[in-house]
């Protein structure tokens, strides 16, 4: 039952981080203006993944797509790829996930397939994350340099017009959205570990004849010396211990032997 449960969980965590992670992508504030030294602004701009709008304080927003692939900065078509990649391995990750779902049965298929199913998914779930919270972690860092940079070239007095950008909302969601599907992915390669079946183990059996077993010793034929070996006495009994003959058989003793 536990497995069932860290299964399904993993599911909908993955599920919330890989929706995360499409919004993320779409949304426009990846970067937003600063206002700290002019709060009172008659146009405020924000830009994201695809295109840049400009919001005036009328209310008539206008957005303008990148028309340029290649006059783009290399980090910036870094972190498209990477939120692309995240998006389409998460998206794969679900299909597959909703095939190895222990309380959904597909045909004749066993639970080792299951299994397998179970850790790609998860693996893809954590990749997906990975590549997430990288491509988020990358644009924040771009947004840290330009914004110090610009404030030095502010203080300067290099540029009288300078425009400043801080975190936008989308980078929030885009750190959520890769930490879930980090989470759900892990809680994914858990589950596999339950639903892998155990090995059989055959216990070593002995055997035991029913009669009672005898052991012959083979030697070579020994020629008779004319005298026989003293025979052994018990003691306290008495009486001599009847001697073995060679061919296996008990030989007891005669009245002559005892003159």
């Amino acid at each position: 039952m536990s497995t069932t449960i860290c299964q399904v969980m993993g599911f909908i965590v993955s599920s919330l981080g890989v929706a995360g992670c499409i919004v993320a992508t779409a949304m426009d504030m990846w970067s937003t203006q600063d206002l700290y030294d002019n709060p009172v602004t008659a146009v405020f701009q924000y830009q994201g993944l695809w295109r840049s709008c400009v919001r005036q304080s009328s209310g008539f927003t206008e957005c303008r797509p990148y028309f340029t692939i290649l006059g783009l900065p290399a980090m910036f078509q870094a972190v498209r790829a990477l939120m692309i990649v995240g998006i389409v391995l998460g998206i794969l990750g679900l299909l597959v996930c909703i095939f190895a779902l222990k309380c959904i049965r597909i045909g004749s298929m066993e639970d080792s397939a299951k299994a397998n199913m179970t850790l790609t998914s998860g693996i893809m779930f954590i990749v997906a994350g990975l590549c997430a919270i990288t491509g988020v972690s990358v644009f924040a860092n771009m947004l840290v340099t330009n914004f110090w940079m610009s404030t030095a070239n502010m203080y300067q007095g290099m540029q009288n017009v300078q425009n400043r950008y801080t975190f936008g909302s989308a980078l929030f969601v885009g750190w959520v959205a890769g930490g879930l599907a980090l989470v759900g992915g892990i809680m994914m390669c858990l589950a596999c570990r339950g639903l892998i079946p155990e090995e059989s183990r055959y216990k070593a059996v002995s055997y035991n004849a029913s009669g009672r077993n005898i052991s012959y010793r083979t030697g070579p034929y020994k020629v008779g010396s004319g005298y026989e070996p003293e025979t052994k006495t018990r003691k306290g009994a008495g009486y001599e211990e009847a001697a073995r003959s060679e061919d296996g058989r008990r030989s007891y003793p005669s009245k002559y032997d005892y003159v």
